[in-house]
């Protein structure tokens, strides 16, 4: 994992870090009249749309459970979350490329630049995911005390995200296929991944195979605690958990290998 050297580099850095998220978040609607409002209004139209076309208009129903919203829920529960994902990994694995500047600048702590990205995309996905929680506070669906799991599985996943990024991230900039591979490969796992459809529509032997999309248990975690407010079962997130580590391990690993020979390639 990380050493003492990176750590004090990074509070070192800190504060350029902090004003990196900032600048990122203003600049996304420096000149939209409307302006930060924005980022209210696109989630919240996501999720109206969501609940009236497929609760309402479609009239969608999750099997095993009572509540009209159950399934827009179960929806937005699975394309929230993984659209952090989708964030966090797309954007890492252009991280370096993005910022040659910078990592050519001996003094800069190079390992800045995935925390940015992870930053960047919580702040996102907390103003998202805290109007999700209104919602589900205001249609009386909010699963109470249960809701306090989502924290280690969001930890979890990302963990897995940024470990899964990093090796990406530096494998990219010697190898510039492996970027445009990952985009096609993400569209794939979206849909082997139980987000638009429950996992009972499948057949017995796609089912088994989800055991091999770490993901797929992770958007479960997510859909048990919101849709039906129980406990996940930790015990299918072990496998995601340790190969969260073994990629961060092996992220690291390649970044502190392969850094020199990264300011030559760019």
């Amino acid at each position: 994992m990380m050493s003492l050297a990176m750590i004090s580099g990074v509070w070192r850095y800190r504060g350029f870090v902090l004003g990196s998220v900032k600048r990122e978040f203003q600049s996304k609607y420096r000149n939209a009249l409307l302006g930060a409002a924005w980022t209210v209004l696109n989630p919240l139209a996501m999720i109206v749309v969501y609940t009236v076309i497929f609760s309402q208009v479609m009239g969608s129903r999750l099997p095993g459970t009572g509540t009209p919203f159950a399934y827009s829920i179960y929806l937005c529960a699975g394309v929230l979350t993984w659209g952090l994902f989708a964030e966090i990994t797309s954007r890492s694995q252009a991280v370096f490329i993005e910022n040659a500047n910078l990592i050519k600048k001996l003094q800069f702590p190079r390992i800045c630049l995935p925390i940015i990205v992870v930053l960047n995309a919580l702040v996102n996905f907390g103003i998202i995911f805290g109007l999700f929680t209104a919602f589900l506070i205001v249609s009386g669906n909010f699963p109470g005390w249960v809701f306090l799991a989502v924290l280690p599985v969001l930890a979890l996943q990302i963990l897995f995200a940024i470990g899964l990024g990093m090796i990406l991230g530096v494998l990219n900039v010697f190898f510039r296929d492996v970027g445009q591979f990952f985009t096609i490969l993400l569209q794939f796992w979206f849909w082997f991944t139980p987000i638009v459809y429950p996992v009972s529509a499948l057949p017995p032997a796609v089912r088994e195979a989800l055991v091999w999309n770490p993901m797929a248990a992770v958007v479960g975690a997510y859909q048990t605690i919101l849709v039906h407010g129980q406990l996940p079962a930790w015990d299918s997130l072990l496998p995601v958990t340790v190969l969260g580590l073994a990629c961060c391990a092996l992220g690291l690993g390649l970044f502190r290998r392969r850094a020199g020979e990264m300011v030559d390639e760019l």
